[in-house]
């Protein structure tokens, strides 16, 4: 069991405030969803759990211990893993030289995705947006990680890999937190605990099933 959690967290970008003092808590094995628009601090939440902003006040807590002054390197070397939503591949290397990034044998990545299997020669900034998030998301599923935190998992997937996306992620002996605009219909029937932001606040904690009734 793990567990990741913000307390009272503020995050500022200069004279803005992002987060209001947020509070949440994400358990693991699991999986955890920050829902929210644009702008609603939901990528903000997830960076600073990864540590790739600072706060301004409160704390970013994991197994109950305050790492709010560890930094990002530091905690990705502890099994934290961060799949941002953008440049998350190396766009200049091929797919397979992406794949041995994370580890010598690419198999499981191609069991997961065979659709990448075709595409091995082929640089990843050349792939579809889609191929591009399901290249990404292999680092997170080679990399055995404690913590798994994934901006907009599905984006520029269909409907058929988003399902298949989640059903991996859900798998994961991790704590996994995704941040998404909309709850996905994939996860429907799936259990996981959503947290709504909105202006950087958050406006609903619960299960799934109880947003979508």
């Amino acid at each position: 069991m793990t567990t990741v959690a913000l307390r009272h967290a503020r995050v500022r970008y200069g004279p803005l405030e992002a987060l209001h003092g947020i509070g949440l808590t994400a358990p693991g094995p699991g999986l955890t969803v920050l829902l929210g628009r644009n702008g609603s601090g939901r990528t903000t939440a997830l960076r600073a759990l990864a540590g790739t902003v600072p706060l301004s006040g409160g704390a970013v807590l994991w197994d109950g211990a305050d790492v709010t002054r560890v930094p990002a390197y530091e905690r990705a070397r502890r099994g934290m893993c961060l799949v941002p939503e953008r440049q998350a591949v190396f766009g200049s290397l091929t797919v397979r030289e992406n794949l041995e990034l994370a580890a010598r044998d690419p198999a499981m990545a191609l069991d997961a995705y065979p659709q990448l299997r075709p595409l091995l020669q082929r640089r990843a900034g050349t792939l579809s947006g889609g191929e591009q998030r399901m290249l990404a998301l292999t680092r997170a599923l080679l990399a055995r990680a404690r913590v798994v935190l994934v901006d907009e998992p599905a984006q520029g997937m269909s409907p058929a890999v988003a399902a298949r996306t989640y059903e991996l992620l859900g798998a994961l002996d991790a704590c996994v937190v995704v941040a998404e605009q909309r709850l996905s219909p994939a996860l429907r029937g799936r259990p996981a605990i959503v947290y709504e932001l909105r202006r950087g606040a958050v406006v609903f904690a619960g299960e799934a099933g109880e947003l979508t009734r």
